[in-house]
């Protein structure tokens, strides 16, 4: 499987509408690939708390219809990273918005959304504003050879700290899993543990996707990382935008899988 890794990196002066055409081109320039993720909130800002409720889209949105545009045009598989959705009706919180990661097929349509279950922000920030998702979500992907199906389990940034989300999508099936985030430099440290933990821990391989850049003055860790089942990294990005282009062998799962079953040894 041939993945493109897309750091995206942009800052305060960049105009959405400009950042979104932009990313779609790169997307669309990823032909030969076989699926291509973005970062999380790369198009509304991933820290830009004060300009969500304005720049929120339902998913047949602006910034879905460019992606599914690029798709098309890469024939991939694309992980559109993660915007703000708004939604007619509210969630149970009376909230009107999420954050919603997409995946579109290489003919354009949706093939998964996945609504962020751990929201960041401590009682402010995504808790304040948004309404938290409910579903694990484990979906079959076209990427093993022939257009095999994959089950690919779909999470956010912040459920990177909380093992039992990706221990559920094991028992679901999962042996890929993509991480879109915008997380902050400051804890680069933690974003380098966790996501090599994640793979380690469940067997599986792991696509995590930051961004790069300054945005609502915060600094961002890109390090964006493809990580094996073994905890090796078959690829990682520096601090700055950058696209990595990274030939995975989904098949190292089932061998580590076999040749170190910890799985097996579960008992809680």
């Amino acid at each position: 499987m041939q993945v493109s890794v897309l750091q995206v990196g942009y800052d305060d002066d960049e105009p959405v509408a400009a950042r979104v055409d932009r990313v779609a081109q790169l997307v669309a320039d990823q032909r030969g690939a076989d699926l291509v993720v973005l970062p999380e909130l790369w198009a509304p800002g991933g820290f830009a708390y004060r300009e969500w409720e304005r720049r929120a889209e339902p998913l047949d949105g602006p910034t879905v219809r460019a992606l599914a545009d690029a798709a098309r045009a890469a024939g991939a598989v694309v992980h559109g990273g993660s915007l703000v959705e708004r939604t007619e009706q509210p969630g149970p919180q009376g909230r009107h918005l999420w954050n919603t990661s997409v995946v579109l097929g290489p003919d354009g349509a949706l093939l998964a959304s996945y609504r962020k279950v751990h929201r960041f922000g401590f009682g402010a920030g995504e808790p304040l504003l948004m309404e938290a998702g409910e579903d694990v979500v484990v979906v079959d992907l076209p990427l093993g050879p022939e257009g095999e199906a994959v089950r690919t389990g779909l999470a956010t940034c912040y459920d990177v700290r909380f093992p039992e989300l990706f221990r559920r999508q094991v028992d679901l099936g999962a042996e890929l899993v993509l991480l879109p985030a915008a997380w902050p430099a400051a804890r680069l440290a933690h974003w380098r543990l966790l996501t090599r933990a994640r793979a380690v821990e469940d067997q599986v391989v792991l696509i995590a996707v930051g961004t790069a850049g300054t945005h609502a003055r915060t600094p961002m860790a890109g390090h964006s990382a493809v990580v094996s089942p073994w905890g090796e990294d078959l690829a990682e990005a520096d601090a700055d935008e950058q696209v990595l282009r990274v030939e995975v062998d989904l098949g190292e799962v089932a061998r580590c899988r076999e040749q170190f079953p910890v799985l097996a040894d579960r008992r809680l």
